[in-house]
């Protein structure tokens, strides 16, 4: 698979603007959550039914047998100590994302994954399944059929895998029965959390909310905690759901360090646009070492009782190539994407580059290597 290289930021390989006049604002409320506003996962287990021979073997996953027992138990067919063969029948973990202030009655996903040694769930259905919470409580009721994306196919000698089609997911296949603890109202001090921590980033924050108190209700209602929150004081004639959605819509430039990101293993490259490198001069060199093999057949004399052998003749080549020295300088993004493109180097040699400059110390920003 070709490597691939990217630097990305707001196309400005291909825009032809300076960085300060592409910078878009941001909604408040797109980088920073409200304190205590968050999902709850739930889970349980549960039987998918109805596969085509794809489900698993009773004899491999005793799991599968005894849930089969137990659940015709309690419909009351007894099948205690007979031997059940069918592969019709998979056990799964089903899994959910329960969101914050949900109403009874509320349908939300769910996704279903193979526990067993079933080959596929394409087809099945998922009976009745109770998810529940870290405190024991069952807070939704999962049922329905199971959409997978993937298909596994299998021959006498070869067999044909897409995706996963162990796994799939319910659209609404989870009925809620239990509202999770806890109203907005009842939320103490409202702090924002911002998703990237920056100083720079709560600041401007802050600066921006404060600008609407004072229009709107004479008085500044934020303050900076640390680099990851902001402290709200709401007004007194306004409710919490309503003041929230307005200093949500309110519009920043974040602020972002400069960072440089690789990936090692897909030869992927992304630059932060404040990413700077100081004068350097860089040079690469390819060595290049081809083997080969030539196979040349010794044949004894005639009446000589000999053998045919074959004996490997093995030529070795090494060649490097000479890169020409290239100065690089970037004080901005599109620069220093220039510098780096003059050299003329694979997105191997990108990395290696990036690297010995950070070691040099000539390059002004983290290097994060994945």
């Amino acid at each position: 698979m070709t490597k691939i290289l990217v630097f990305v930021l707001l196309f400005l390989s291909i825009v032809n603007m300076p960085i300060s006049d592409v910078l878009a604002s941001v909604r408040i409320k797109d980088i920073a959550s409200l304190q205590g506003v968050r999902d709850n996962q739930i889970m349980g287990y549960g039987l998918v039914v109805g596969l085509q021979g794809t489900g698993d073997t009773m004899r491999n996953s005793v799991f599968t047998e005894q849930s089969v027992q137990s659940m015709l138990d309690r419909l009351g067919v007894n099948v205690r100590g007979i031997n059940l063969r069918t592969r019709n029948v998979a056990a799964v973990l089903v899994t959910a994302d329960l969101p914050p202030f949900v109403q009874p009655g509320s349908r939300i996903d769910v996704t279903v994954s193979s526990l067993g040694d079933a080959s596929s769930l394409l087809g099945g259905t998922l009976i009745l399944t109770s998810l529940v919470g870290v405190d024991g409580q069952t807070y939704a009721i999962a049922q329905g059929q199971v959409a997978v994306t993937g298909f596994s196919e299998a021959g006498p000698a070869a067999s044909v895998v897409q995706n996963v089609p162990t796994a799939g997911r319910i659209a609404n296949g989870a009925l809620i029965e239990r509202e999770v603890p806890g109203q907005l109202r009842s939320i103490g001090p409202l702090v924002l959390q911002l998703r990237n921590p920056d100083f720079g980033t709560a600041v401007r924050i802050t600066d921006a909310i404060n600008a609407f108190g004072r229009h709107q209700y004479g008085r500044e209602l934020a303050h900076e905690i640390d680099q990851r929150s902001v402290g709200l004081n709401k007004p007194g004639n306004i409710s919490v759901a309503r003041f929230i959605a307005q200093i949500g819509d309110l519009s920043i430039e974040p602020d972002t360090p400069a960072r440089v990101v690789i990936d090692s293993r897909s030869g992927t490259v992304v630059i932060g646009q404040d990413v700077q490198i100081s004068t350097v001069a860089v040079t690469q060199g390819n060595l290049t070492v081809r083997i080969s093999n030539t196979p040349i057949i010794s044949q004894p004399a005639p009446f000589s009782r000999g053998q045919t052998v074959v004996a490997p003749v093995t030529e070795i080549e090494a060649n490097q190539g000479g890169g020409p020295i290239s100065i690089v300088r970037g004080s901005n993004l599109r620069s220093l994407v220039a510098g780096l493109n003059q050299i003329g180097v694979k997105p191997d040699g990108i990395i290696s580059i990036l690297q010995a400059i950070k070691s040099a110390g000539a390059l002004q920003a983290d290097l994060i290597v994945q």
